[in-house]
């Protein structure tokens, strides 16, 4: 016998890349008492993780509960990056409704259809919530009609296009119904959750089934299952068999020996829960995303989406650069290994494969920023290791033929700005799709480009666009393969000697090209310290002083004028390098080098290859 829960809710939020989610959720938990009248309260409270503060992306997505008029609210921050899209398909499987947030100004954005498809696909009822109305420039009249259009493309029924829009600004605090209604609290968004989520429902009687939807984990406890309570009850104590419905072998017999709850954001022990429940379990070694907790009388798996397969991939490599090993605190395979395993427990995305050789392991994800957060996140907690370019990952059809994975692109830029982003997209293999006005003097560009041209192209259309255009991806299928790329037009301006950098020899190298470093830094040879201005890579001599005479004062050397050196960022490195080039990553330095140091070595290598 099915019932509804009514004193439960559970939505998700979802939007495009910075328009106000977390924040709202902020919101959602003060004004619900989650905080204590005189608590501090951390920004974006959460985004826990170093690099999702820092970047204002939310790459995990997170559990909190808030109660309102005696209803348990349920809520599931998600991520916008079409990189994470792995984490959003999966967590709707959890809840029965959603929030679309959407800004006032920006409008909808390629990834609010990224994600909205994937709730409409599933039947999901939607409230919009049109954030940020208090902007200056917004204009939330417009962005409502093209959020409706949005759903009109995505086939979306009468029933969905019936939704309720809310208007807010989650930063001030406030939600209204109605544009010219006073701004107050945040009661309009819960008053419409309340009336437009349905409850959960499901068969109390019936065996337990919970579909875990996402992993925790914890270096004390280990894996810990979130998944939402579809039948039955679940305790603790309670004897189940774990099932999945991509693995028919799957037949493992657990015990729950912990179950928690969510409460604003902390986990509370609960001995039980029943339908509609959102609950975490720990204690099973190997649980995955996936897998449904049945009870052993009727072991039946609950139906579960693929999760989108790694469309690139680099090598992750033991760091053997003459500075190995002076700034990291874990240098080898065995750590290396340790902890790209360790980030499979989480990242269901990812794939982590080990190599003939027993010092690189192939890791593959979903995009560059998928695998640079993962470089990142690694680099912080004291590892030192290199990496390789990213490489797509291709397939083969039926007959053989090659297929590589295309992208959708989303371009916002200037007017003058768009002949070179064309030309420059054109000679990446991208095809122009559609084109046309954008809000203000900005033209909207939809291509359809290879991956692997795209690799290495972000730094370039920020230089190209003086940091004014704005470009959104989406993954787009495989297509056959669409002939070569050339990447980089410059070579590389490449240290011929180890020592230190002076300014007499930095002087000589910078009117070959860009340098990328300074004065009294620490080089090797075959390391490289900047770009050609030319096609081919040269050697420069950048610790060679100038010989003393005794017509000159040594101190001459100080008037030399040298440009400031372009220091590039993680994911600027990991643009440039080329095939033949490594990214040495440390706590403290980038260093890019190529792969094989000795010139003659290089030249050989180089001679055989052409």
């Amino acid at each position: 016998m099915r019932e509804k829960r009514e004193d439960v809710r559970n939505i998700a939020i979802i939007a495009h890349v910075d328009h106000g989610k977390t924040t709202l959720v902020d919101e959602l938990l003060k004004q619900s008492g989650v905080f204590r009248a005189n608590q501090e309260v951390a920004e974006r409270v959460m985004d826990s993780n170093d690099i999702e503060r820092e970047r204002g992306i939310t790459i995990l997505s997170k559990n909190t509960a808030v109660y309102y008029k005696g209803t348990k609210i349920n809520i599931i921050d998600t991520p916008g990056h079409a990189d994470f899209g792995g984490e959003v398909e999966r967590v709707l499987k959890m809840v029965n409704g959603v929030i679309l947030v959407v800004d006032a100004f920006e409008g909808a954005m390629p990834q609010t259809k990224f994600v909205l498809r994937k709730a409409l696909e599933l039947k999901l009822p939607v409230i919009v919530c049109i954030n940020k109305i208090d902007r200056p420039e917004a204009r939330p009249e417009e962005v409502i009609d093209e959020v409706l259009e949005l759903f009109i493309d995505l086939e979306a029924d009468d029933e969905q296009l019936e939704c309720p829009f809310v208007y807010a600004s989650a930063k001030a605090g406030y939600a209204v119904l109605e544009l010219e209604d006073g701004p107050e609290n945040m009661i309009p968004l819960f008053e419409t959750i309340l009336e437009y989520i349905p409850a959960p429902e499901g068969d109390p009687e019936a065996g337990t089934q919970v579909l875990i939807s996402t992993i925790d984990y914890n270096e004390y406890i280990g894996r810990i299952g979130i998944g939402k309570v579809d039948n039955g009850v679940i305790r603790v104590g309670q004897d189940m068999v774990v099932v999945n419905d991509h693995d028919s072998s799957r037949q493992e017999k657990v015990r729950i020996s912990k179950l928690y709850e969510f409460d604003g954001l902390e986990k509370t022990d609960v001995k039980e829960a029943s339908i509609g429940s959102i609950v975490a379990i720990s204690g099973i070694s190997d649980i995955s995303i996936g897998d449904t907790l049945c009870s052993p009388e009727h072991p039946k798996a609950i139906p579960f989406q693929k999760i989108s397969e790694p469309t690139i991939a680099m090598q992750f490599i033991v760091n053997d650069s003459p500075f190995a090993g002076q700034e990291g605190k874990y240098v080898t395979s065995r750590h290396i290994r340790d902890r790209l395993m360790r980030e499979l427990n989480t990242d269901v995305s990812l794939r982590v494969e080990e190599t003939e050789n027993t010092d690189s392991f192939k890791v593959s994800g979903r995009g560059e920023l998928h695998l640079s957060v993962l470089i990142e996140n690694m680099r912080r907690e004291g590892y030192e290791f290199a990496v390789s370019k990213a490489e797509v990952l291709y397939k083969k059809d039926e007959k053989g033929k090659l297929l590589e994975p295309m992208e959708l692109v989303y371009i916002d830029v200037p007017e003058e700005f768009t002949g070179t982003v064309i030309e420059k997209l054109g000679q990446r293999k991208g095809e122009l799709r559609n084109m046309n006005a954008g809000s203000g003097s900005y033209t909207r560009l939809e291509f359809s480009i290879p991956a692997r041209g795209l690799i290495g192209y972000r730094g370039e259309f920020l230089t190209d666009t003086k940091g004014n255009g704005i470009m959104n991806t989406l993954f787009d299928g495989y297509a056959p393969y669409k002939g070569d790329i050339q990447y980089r037009k410059q070579g590389s301006l490449i240290s011929f000697e180890t020592g230190e950098s002076v300014t007499y020899g930095l002087y000589n190298a910078q009117e070959r090209g860009i340098l990328f470093i300074g004065a009294s830094e620490k080089v090797y040879s075959g390391m490289v310290i900047g770009q050609n201005g030319k096609t081919d890579d040269i050697e420069v001599n950048v610790c060679k002083t100038k010989h003393l005479t005794n017509t000159r004062s040594s101190g001459a050397d100080d008037a030399l004028r040298l440009t400031t050196p372009k220091v590039l960022s993680l994911e600027e490195a990991l643009d440039f390098i080329d095939t033949d080039e490594l990214l040495e990553v440390t706590p403290e330095s980038l260093r890019i080098r190529k792969k094989i140091l000795d010139p003659r070595m290089r030249k050989r290598a180089a001679m055989k290859q052409g």
